[in-house]
């Protein structure tokens, strides 16, 4: 490991218990910093209404000042109840086709994360996975409270445990809880050790829970698919730096786990993701073919890999004359 990151593990790695609420809230009514937090959401009725609940009870309508002033759930084409629960929850529901018509959207989680971007108003803007099951306010003012007491910081990632089922289980049976994250393990620390040494430290660098300074998204450009992760945090060491960036432990992630073939997929689009930024040149075949087994033996499926990327929102007409009137 690089002694720069050593280095960065010790001064810019911390616990969610390190920055007590009452702490941020007085941090926060200071500086007058607003803070906007994104779910993402496809079909996910089952757990977005939880989280919903436990930010607003902990997070907005507990506390003497909200560290949340906006909370809301971009629905990316649900068939289910998604956006009703959420909204029942106390969420404000955006569809994403809402956002910014005069571009048609494109399928893909960063897709929705870009376009969140004209949807909110915060200064920091805090991005949560809708699937993510036992949820804590942690994740929110774990991540949020270096953008609120360190001037420095502008990009911070979770940390946690991801046990490797839908339960806890893993933990209390005594077997591995780190067993998650596979993509992470097989792909992407590979990628980033080799190419991005930098980057070596962090824990979970394909974490859907992260926080950023909008000054700095809106600088980004937005892989529209898997690779989104990714490719905000290259670019993000390549705008403002090692220093800049953090990350939070949270404690234990519990969510839905992919099967074998959708971790195929995501692998792939990540893998282009880092070339792209490797070469900025174009892939010659942006092609999966994986195989499924049928009456008459494996039959192949060819699936695109994602390879389109939305471009830094501060050069879009809308967003730029939106915030010129705030």
């Amino acid at each position: 490991m690089l002694e720069e990151v050593e280095r960065w593990l010790a001064d810019r790695s911390w616990s969610a218990a390190d920055r007590p609420l009452d702490q941020l809230l007085d941090r926060k009514r200071a500086a007058g910093t607003t803070v906007s937090v994104v779910l993402p959401a496809l079909d996910e009725e089952e757990t977005v209404g939880a989280i919903v609940e436990v930010i607003r009870h902990e997070l907005i309508e507990g506390l003497p000042v909200p560290l949340v002033d906006e909370l809301v759930v971009v629905d990316s084409g649900s068939t289910d109840r998604t956006a009703e629960v959420a909204a029942k929850a106390g969420a404000r529901v955006v569809h994403r086709d809402e956002i910014l018509p005069r571009i048609p959207a494109v399928p893909g989680k960063g897709e929705v994360l870009w376009r969140s971007l004209l949807a909110t108003g915060g200064d920091v803007v805090c991005f949560v996975d809708a699937d993510l099951r036992d949820f804590s306010a942690d994740f929110v003012s774990g991540i949020v409270g270096p953008l609120l007491t360190e001037p420095d910081v502008q990009f911070v990632k979770a940390m946690y445990d991801r046990p490797l089922g839908t339960e806890f289980d893993g933990l209390a049976s005594g077997k591995t809880p780190g067993q998650g994250g596979r993509v992470t393990e097989l792909v992407a620390r590979p990628l980033l050790n080799l190419h991005w040494p930098q980057l070596a430290g962090f824990v979970q660098p394909l974490g859907g829970e992260y926080a950023v300074r909008r000054s700095l998204l809106e600088r980004l450009p937005f892989p529209v698919g898997y690779g989104v992760e990714l490719g905000l945090l290259v670019d993000a060491l390549h705008t403002v730096g090692l220093d800049a960036l953090a990350q939070v432990d949270v404690g234990v992630r519990v969510h839905r786990h992919q099967d074998g073939q959708a971790l195929g997929r995501m692998a792939a689009a990540i893998y282009r993701t880092a070339q792209v930024r490797l070469s900025r040149g174009h892939l010659v075949r942006p092609e999966l073919v994986q195989f499924e087994r049928g009456p008459e033996g494996f039959v192949p499926r060819t699936h695109p890999v994602d390879t389109e990327e939305r471009p830094p929102m501060a050069g879009i007409e809308e967003y730029a004359t939106r915030r010129s009137v705030a």
